[in-house]
């Protein structure tokens, strides 16, 4: 009996034994490799291939009116200068919607507000799609303030807009560097096999910054290496006075003249593919809504492999063609190649331009 309880009693530490090796041989492997490309995790955040390029644009003609009939053959790709294969091509997409709206809360659009308000209620209300589309709400003052989180409810979106106060400075350049990185490591992704969203800031702000700590540069890289696409629309109205308001006449012959605030706002846009919108009137500002609702849902995709590239972190340049007179392509003005997310190691600011 005494041989038979040593015995049971060996067997047991023996096996105690194992199973705490084997715990301690699993917590010794290095942490599992990264998602295959094109995976995405469910906190938000796509890993992919660095050689898969790909690129959401739009063609316009010269009075912004939208092309939608082209095909593949119709288009060419450069990269850094080097013409590529497109290996994926699809006509106007019409993908889930992630919006971030960012106001300009800060003291020099105090006389302002209300208009802002109104129209990013408007645009709100026609742009989502009940669960398929969202957005966020962020505004800036001194600084940049999420006070919404990313939802679908356009109720939501407007009560807290509509609770907004002017005041303070404008750190436009931060709003757009914070909102670029909520948009890429925030946003909630589609249940099913396809991950793909298309990211979007709407900015609505005077283009003045006086508040900032990051650059207009590292604003627009962050934007770019997260794939968003910047829509601002300009509340400045220094060129406008009372006469020319009541006397419709006069307007028709005003010839606009962009102040500086209004460049910047054309640079946020036009480096990452997006479109820069400077309403005359009040009334012109829903108009310039409906425009960035329909040209998000008409855009072209394609893809590319630039071959012989390793990772580099480096910014590579992007041009489209089109093998048609008269017509304009907006997109993104390159990329930044990366082996990990963007996500995981924060950009270095680079200088002011």
């Amino acid at each position: 009996m005494m041989v038979m309880k040593k015995q049971a009693f060996l067997i047991g530490f023996s096996i105690v034994a194992a199973m705490a090796a084997a715990v301690n041989a699993q917590q010794s492997q290095p942490p599992a490799p990264p998602q295959a490309p094109e995976q995405a995790s469910r906190e938000g955040t796509i890993v992919r291939n660095v050689n898969l390029v790909d690129i959401l644009f739009s063609v316009v003609t010269k009075r912004e009116k939208l092309v939608t009939d082209l095909n593949k053959e119709d288009f060419k790709v450069f990269d850094d200068g080097m013409q590529q294969e497109i290996t994926s091509f699809s006509q106007p997409t019409d993908l889930p919607l992630r919006i971030g709206m960012v106001l300009d809360t800060s003291n020099s659009i105090r006389d302002r507000l209300k208009v802002e308000q109104d129209a990013a209620i408007d645009f709100l209300f026609n742009a989502l799609r009940r669960d398929r589309d969202q957005a966020f709400l962020m505004t800036f003052d001194d600084g940049p303030q999420i006070i919404e989180d990313f939802t679908g409810d356009g109720g939501d979106l407007r009560d807290t807009i509509l609770k907004q106060r002017a005041g303070g400075g404008t750190a436009l350049y931060d709003a757009v560097y914070a909102a670029s990185q909520q948009l890429l490591s925030k946003s909630p992704l589609p249940a099913g096999p396809n991950p793909d969203v298309r990211r979007v800031l709407v900015v609505i702000s005077d283009g003045d910054d006086n508040s900032s700590n990051r650059s207009r540069g590292a604003a627009v890289e962050m934007a770019q290496r997260a794939g968003v696409i910047i829509y601002a629309i300009s509340t400045s109205t220094q060129w406008l006075d009372i006469g020319e308001e009541r006397d419709p006449s006069k307007r028709i012959n005003r010839k606009y003249a962009k102040d500086e605030g209004d460049h910047v706002l054309e640079q946020l846009a036009g480096e990452t593919g997006g479109r820069a919108f400077f309403p005359y009137r009040v009334d012109d500002l829903g108009q310039s809504f409906l425009d960035i609702g329909d040209e998000l849902r008409h855009q072209y995709a394609l893809g590319y492999n630039p071959g012989g590239r390793t990772p580099d972190g480096r910014f590579h340049t992007i041009r489209i063609q089109v093998n048609r007179k008269d017509v304009i392509v907006r997109s993104r003005k390159g990329y930044y190649s990366f082996s990990m997310p963007p996500s995981s190691a924060p950009p270095a600011a680079p200088s002011n331009p």
